[in-house]
């Protein structure tokens, strides 16, 4: 009997002093873990990269459509923007009957 007693109370140290050391924090060496940090730092400076030009992109769309509505609102464009039933075109409506009316 005292044989099954030795080995758990082995067992039982065992598991103790691999519970105290804590766990383990990464298996992989040393130079595996900077290049993957390394990776990971140059994945967010090009996401920064893309998130810079997506803002540029916006700004000058935004700039060009601020003009655009402004030249639309020059009174030479103001006839062809009016509603009038003169100047109304439907696309949907037959071409033979677009003549006849």
């Amino acid at each position: 009997m005292t044989r099954p007693c030795g080995s758990t109370v082995g067992l039982l140290l065992i598991l103790i002093g691999y519970t105290a050391a804590g766990p383990e924090s990464d298996l992989r060496p040393r130079a595996v873990r900077s290049s993957a940090c390394q990776e990971h730092a140059n994945l967010h400076n090009r996401m920064d990269v893309v998130e810079k030009r997506v803002e540029n992109t916006v700004g000058k769309l935004e700039a060009e459509l601020a003009a655009l509505l402004e030249y639309l609102d020059d009174p030479q464009w103001r006839p062809l923007l009016e509603n009038t039933p003169k100047t109304t075109v439907d696309i949907l409506q037959d071409p033979e009957q677009r003549a006849r009316s």
